[in-house]
């Protein structure tokens, strides 16, 4: 008789194959099992890595800067996947200390991740969804280039964090997760910042043409936001399955914009899974 394991990995293999619901997939294996499950118990945390510099509206040059989230020295590993985080805040506010991303930051990378919460330009009209003005167009463009430069910076210097560089994937916030699925969805246009997938708590794709060769996405988002609304998710999904890509929603029945802390455990754990099978963590060192 095949052992447990061995079924696991058999039906493993089929949801490869078929494209099914990776989110709901656990990941097969005995715990702990790195990039599923908890295998450090301290995280290391470098704050204020500058990543780059840009111009807003203002004609103001801003440092770019991230905090740096990674297992602890101990880990022998020097090809680890990374997740870019982003805050949200309309564009207008917030910062890279969100308490959600600071939490995600500090989960994955005791799971085995490298994280790199960052900050990006911010322009003081922000953004709402009752009066998409101009200047919120060219912030959710600033935001989204930003984004493109961390992970662009994290490729660069993957060697120096011990990063895989071909397994980076981003996620966010409200406008950081409007921003996460920009970069997703630009994925087979600029392959610097190219993502393997991209994770989005409240928000939606506005502005990115989806298209094939563009990265994976698992939209979380309450079904009674006003905020951003439901139905931009929905429309997001329908638009990338039509492309043909794997993007996956996650109604959360009842709740507002960014209900992080009442569904906390769901979002890490279908995350997790996601990110295992969308990044192939099966075969990453």
């Amino acid at each position: 008789m095949r052992s447990r394991r061995h079924l696991l990995f058999a039906v493993a293999a089929l949801v490869v194959v078929g494209g099914c619901d990776f989110p709901n997939m656990i990941p097969p294996g005995a715990a702990p099992a790195r990039y599923r499950d908890p295998v450090f118990t301290s995280v290391v945390k470098t704050a204020d890595i500058v990543y780059g510099s840009a111009v807003n509206l203002s004609n103001q040059t801003i440092t770019l800067t991230l905090d740096l989230y990674t297992p602890p020295a101990t880990d022998t590993d020097t090809s680890r996947p990374a997740i870019v985080w982003v805050h949200g805040g309309s564009f207008s506010g917030g910062d890279k200390t969100s308490p959600e991303l600071v939490d995600e930051s500090n989960t994955f990378s005791q799971e085995g991740y490298v994280n790199a919460s960052i900050n990006y330009r911010l322009e003081p009209a922000g953004c709402s969804a009752a009066n998409p003005t101009p200047t919120c167009v060219s912030a959710i463009q600033e935001a989204t280039q930003d984004a493109q430069t961390a992970v662009t910076f994290l490729r660069t210097n993957a060697a120096a964090y011990g990063i895989d560089p071909n397994r980076i994937a981003i996620g966010g916030s409200s406008a950081g997760a409007i921003v996460a699925l920009q970069v997703g969805y630009a994925t087979a246009e600029t392959p610097a910042s190219a993502v393997r997938a991209a994770v989005s708590l409240s928000g939606a794709n506005l502005l990115s043409s989806i298209g094939p060769g563009d990265a994976p996405a698992l939209l979380f988002h309450g079904t009674a936001d006003t905020t951003v609304p439901y139905q931009w998710a929905v429309n997001t999904v329908n638009s990338a399955q039509t492309a043909g890509l794997d993007a996956f929603l996650e109604p959360l029945q009842g709740a507002g914009h960014v209900p992080y802390v009442q569904f906390r455990s769901q979002i890490l754990t279908q995350t997790a899974n996601f990110l295992w099978w969308e990044m192939d963590l099966q075969h990453a060192s």
